[in-house]
């Protein structure tokens, strides 16, 4: 080979290397450039409790161990009702979120409700006797007329809980474990009389309970939310669950649903130290739906 060609080649060789030096640095700074995913934003109130819809499974009977929690309302309607003390009794439903018909709810409040599911025990307390006005939240039944009913005596309290450990993300998390509700019974126990079909939207029983008709009949409860004495709630969460009322209904279901066993774990600070439980779903009795009392309406 010729002294000229060995010079061409020998110049190439350090031009390569100049070349491929300045791709890896374009790409390392592009690297660099990419901003973080951004985190999941919260809906707002009445995003998120227009279409929280929970339908309410019997379990089997599970007493936890002693547990002692002191209750204070914390929406504004009923923030003159007196803080109680209350003992968990025995755990009698597990309600888990679902779409009715062919509603989906909107995103980012999706990303948050497919994750509430509360654990219900019997408690007792103190007979209030508080009128109330309710309105329904949820498109589907914004139209039916409001109903005046009378809030009574304190029968269960629903808290935050996971299933077979699929824990949500972060976001979804910090403000899903702080959703405690005190359902008190309430007259007079008007029936709705509405047919809806029914879709699971967690994704542990997506797969496990199929979709399904339910005719929702009398009203049983109103659930409230109240803040659990030691809890630590984060001012933007407070601004939403503030807002979360539900009214139960009794319905029934045309076919036979599967029964299904699950695990459950306490996610609220509170009751974290409560062991794990063993729950067997047995049937749907129950469905509890968004509402407004008063006139008070969640914000945005």
């Amino acid at each position: 080979m010729d002294r000229a060609a060995i010079g061409i080649h020998g110049r190439r060789k350090p031009t390569l290397r100049r070349v491929a030096s300045a791709v890896v640095a374009v790409l390392a700074v592009a690297f660099l450039s990419v901003p973080p995913a951004a985190a999941l934003a919260f809906p707002t109130p009445k995003a998120l409790t227009s279409f929280l819809d929970l339908e309410c499974f019997k379990t089997n009977p599970y007493q936890p161990p002693a547990t002692t929690l002191t209750l204070r309302h914390i929406n504004p309607v009923l923030s003159g009702l007196p803080t109680e003390t209350v003992t968990l009794g025995q755990r009698e439903q597990l309600c888990v979120p679902v779409s009715k018909n062919t509603q989906v709810p909107p995103s980012p409040a999706l990303d948050f409700i497919r994750y509430v599911d509360l654990a219900c025990y019997k408690i007792s307390g103190a007979t209030v006797t508080t009128g109330l006005v309710l309105s329904h939240l949820n498109p589907l039944f914004q139209s039916l007329p409001r109903t005046q009913i009378s809030l009574n005596t304190p029968q269960q309290l629903c808290v935050p809980v996971v299933k077979n450990n699929a824990v949500p993300p972060d976001e979804v998390l910090r403000l899903v474990r702080h959703i405690d509700l005190k359902c008190y019974a309430i007259t007079p126990n008007t029936p709705l009389n509405q047919q809806v079909s029914l879709r699971q939207l967690n994704p542990v029983l997506t797969q496990t309970i199929p979709t399904h008709g339910a005719q929702i009949l009398s009203a049983r409860q109103l659930c409230v939310p109240v803040y659990k004495g030691g809890d630590n709630i984060p001012a933007e969460v407070l601004n939403i669950v503030r807002w979360i009322d539900l009214e139960k209904f009794d319905i029934t279901t045309p076919t036979t649903l599967p029964t299904v066993s699950l695990t459950l774990r306490h996610i609220n600070p509170v009751l974290a130290r409560l062991p794990a439980e063993q729950a067997v779903l047995s049937g749907a009795s129950q469905i509890a739906l968004p509402v407004a009392k008063n006139g008070n309406f969640p914000p945005g």
